[in-house]
């Protein structure tokens, strides 16, 4: 028979209550076993909701306080020696403070998830690392499940995922090398979740859809015959992959000493044959043909046929799942009480994906008549969506196709641009600015949801966000930062904020999705082709403007940004709706510039997010998101000034594409890194100017003016001064104005001090070109 399984469920709650209980927490309101309550609590709702849904093996062990990485960190007891662990258990404070930093220590580095926007703490190793069971939340989870009657399905992250997307602390030292040592207190894990009545466990290695080296692969086969050795005591294992295909290592992966193998079909469902053709008769095979990434309903005709071949070629051995986690979907459409019923029909959240699932399995089990009107159902609302004359914009079409090269093209080089830009912004060499928001204090919040609801009227309103406007300015002025922004203080959310004036998007009241630790966001889904009927910046610009002397950056999000951070059709290629989205940016970006804004911000964090997992499909992507980049910024003049902001990524591998986006200036996270990622620009030989980051904004750690010139200096070793802007790594919304008052204050400070030293000039004459 058939088994049903989920592969992992949003933690942070159908209404953010993990969040608001994270947050409580953090700021003294309840303490530490209140938010053991309220998270017990939680984690209960949700088995409950996977059980009454119809899932088979429910997981336990995908709930986390912050990240999944950073609980494995805790479990193995691989703390770094600066925030003194010893031998001692892993308690919530240790385990926040390499989450958030404290007084004395900066956060552990943090990235993106492969290619999502979830966010995960990079472990850090070194010779002197040691493993250990150090944290026992894992097993009193399966402890409160068992108490509940649930079948528990433990999720772990792998030993090869784990080495592997840790990073090493030490010149010369290879993270591989901790296998050995890492390996036997996996087994004693396992043995422990045995000794608990743990039939299975899901263990992750993602990892496995990347381009890894031979020695990583040896790895996983030393490692997985390690953790069965006779006379190991474990649960039956699932190797769980996802996020792309493995079929290149399909014949590695059936040999493995595991009982069964998950692969992704959402992602790349040409590698079933590979799977199908000699697969071992003592291993199940999970399906992943549920998107946990995205938010239509599934073709459940399509995915049925699918797995009823499977079934015949396995002779029973299939189980159903959706394609990973789905903690990358918001909870539950059923709270979307506003969303307009032709398009709600159209969608699948997080618990309507584990109907599907049990829906297939029941068919899989029971025969296709057993779920008829269900398919009747699925395939109806796909019919509609596809016919549906929302869709379909012939302005929006018609565009795309007057586009020529010449719009993908500044009118002059960067040298001609940065002449120009000097002599008319006037700037000082190292010029300090910031990434754009300013906290987004409960009045704001206040103020936008009594408009929203109507308990204010728009001239109020808009009173309410210039006070706040003026409030910045005034700050930035009594900071002395170089070049200003206004706040963003209207602006819910980068994605969202300029989704809800665009034609083809719609919004959700609770479809949120967890960033990392208490940061949520609310994808808007793009379902059909994408127009901008009015400016929607401008006025809210031109108005900081008029406040003050200094300039006021344009702020907008880019085209693949937004693309990347919202919900996707489907029903086109990526590029085309990537070269809409650009369409609408670039009609914004010339208006700010006909209302005299000389310096715009295209933000593009999500870049290298949207970059494929696979090498041999990098060049491809590369050429259209840098196009659409092109497109939305060569609309404007030569001495107006283009930056660009990207975070949390790396991005040696693809300098020479960040360089072809041609903004004049870039500005990146590199604090938590201890500016490591600027290497590669220095190596790379960045052409235009770059702004590393000195202040981490997600810490509520304010760094002294030392650091961030210590943090400066390292980066005038790999950049030359003349190039270098000085600002934080990333917005300040999530950060209250003391905190920021002070932290820019000293960013100021560590500027004007390295003015100073290089005997540059304060006074704002402008350096030379480089």
């Amino acid at each position: 028979m058939a088994l049903t399984h989920n592969l992992g469920f949003p933690r942070i709650g159908a209404r953010r209550e993990l969040k608001q209980a994270l947050e409580a927490h953090w700021r003294g309101d309840i303490d530490e076993q209140e938010l053991k309550d309220r998270a017990a609590t939680l984690r209960q709702r949700h088995w409950s909701v996977q059980r009454e849904a119809g899932i088979d093996l429910i997981p336990v062990g995908d709930f986390a306080f912050y990240d999944q990485m950073l609980n494995m960190t805790a479990l193995l007891g691989a703390v770094p020696a600066r925030y003194g662990a010893g031998g001692e258990e892993v308690g919530l404070g240790l385990y926040f403070a390499m989450a958030r930093g404290t007084a004395a220590q900066p956060a552990m580095e943090m990235t993106k998830w492969f290619d999502t926007n979830y966010h995960y703490i990079v472990p850090e190793f070194d010779a002197n690392t040691r493993f250990r069971i150090a944290s026992q939340q894992l097993f009193e989870e399966v402890a409160e499940a068992r108490a509940l009657g649930i079948v528990p399905k433990v999720v772990l992250i792998g030993p090869l995922t784990y080495l592997y997307l840790g990073k090493e602390t030490e010149p010369g030292f290879d993270r591989l090398g901790l296998l050995d040592s890492v390996l036997p207190v996996y087994r004693d894990i396992l043995a422990r979740l045995a000794a608990l009545g743990v039939e299975w466990v899901q263990i992750d290695e993602p990892c496995l859809v990347l381009d890894l080296e031979d020695d990583w692969l040896e790895g996983l086969e030393r490692a997985y015959a390690v953790l069965s050795e006779t006379g190991s005591v474990r649960p039956k294992l699932l190797l769980a992959t996802y996020f792309e295909g493995v079929g290149a290592h399909a014949g590695r992966l059936k040999e493995l000493a595991v009982e069964g193998l998950h692969i992704d079909l959402c992602r790349a469902p040409d590698q079933l044959d590979a799977f199908l053709e000699g697969y071992p008769a003592d291993k199940v095979l999970s399906l992943g043909v549920i998107d946990g990434r995205n938010v239509w309903r599934a073709d459940l005709s399509q995915v049925l046929a699918t797995l009823v071949r499977a079934q015949v070629s396995l002779a029973g051995r299939v189980w159903v799942a959706p394609s990973c986690s789905l903690l990358h979907c918001p909870v539950d459409l059923d709270l979307e009480t506003r969303l307009e019923p032709e398009i709600r029909d159209w969608l699948a959240f997080s618990v309507q994906k584990l109907r599907e699932v049990s829906i297939l399995g029941r068919g899989l089990n029971q025969g296709e008549d057993a779920i008829r009107a269900e398919l009747d159902a699925a395939d109806g609302a796909r019919r509609e969506r596809r016919e549906s004359p929302r869709i379909h914009n012939p302005a929006t079409q018609a565009r795309l196709q007057r586009l020529t090269p010449d719009d993908a093209r500044r009118a002059s080089p960067f040298a001609i641009r940065r002449e120009k830009q000097q002599q008319r912004f006037r700037l000082p060499d190292l010029p300090t600015t910031t990434i754009g928001s300013f906290p987004q204090t409960p009045e704001i919040r206040q103020a936008r949801a009594a408009f929203r609801k109507g308990e204010i009227g728009n001239l109020e309103y808009l009173e309410a966000m210039r006070s706040e406007i003026r409030l910045a300015i005034g700050k930035q002025e009594e900071i002395g930062l170089d070049v200003f922004v206004h706040g963003e203080a209207e602006r819910n959310d980068m994605v969202e904020y300029f989704g809800e004036q665009l034609y083809g998007y719609v919004f959700t009241e609770n479809g949120w999705v967890q960033s990392y630790g208490s940061r949520c966001v609310k994808p808007p889904i793009l379902y059909g082709d994408v127009y901008r009927p009015e400016p929607m910046t401008v006025e809210w610009i031109r108005y900081a403007q008029s406040l003050t002397e200094k300039p006021v950056k344009g702020m907008l999000t880019g085209p693949i940004t937004m693309l990347m951070w919202s919900f996707v059709r489907d029903d086109q290629p990526r590029s085309a709706t990537a070269l809409q989205l650009a369409l609408a940016i670039r009609d914004e970006v010339v208006d700010l510039e006909r209302a005299g804004i000389g310096i715009i911000q295209i933000d593009e964090p999500a870049f290298r997010e949207g970059l494929p997992l696979k090498r041999t499909d990098w060049s491809t992507y590369l050429e259209w998101a840098v196009r659409a980049f092109r497109v939305s910024s060569s609309g404007v003049r030569d001495d107006t000034q283009i930056h660009t902001h990207m975070c949390y990524s790396e991005f040696n591998d693809i300098l020479p594409a960040i360089a072809d986006m041609e903004a004049d200036v870039i500005t990146i996270e590199t604090s938590r890194s201890r500016m490591e990622l600027l290497d590669g620009f220095g190596q790379f030989k960045y052409p235009n100017e770059i702004g590393p980051g000195v202040y981490d904004i997600h810490s509520p750690r304010i760094p002294e003016t030392g650091e961030m010139l210590e943090l400066l200096d390292r980066a005038c070793q790999v950049i030359d001064p003349r190039q270098l802007w000085v600002n934080p790594d990333c917005g300040l919304k999530t950060r209250n104005w003391p905190e920021v008052v002070t932290a820019l204050e000293r960013m100021v400070d560590a500027a004007r001090a390295l003015r100073a030293r290089l005997g540059t000039s304060d006074s704002g004459t402008g350096a030379s070109p480089a």
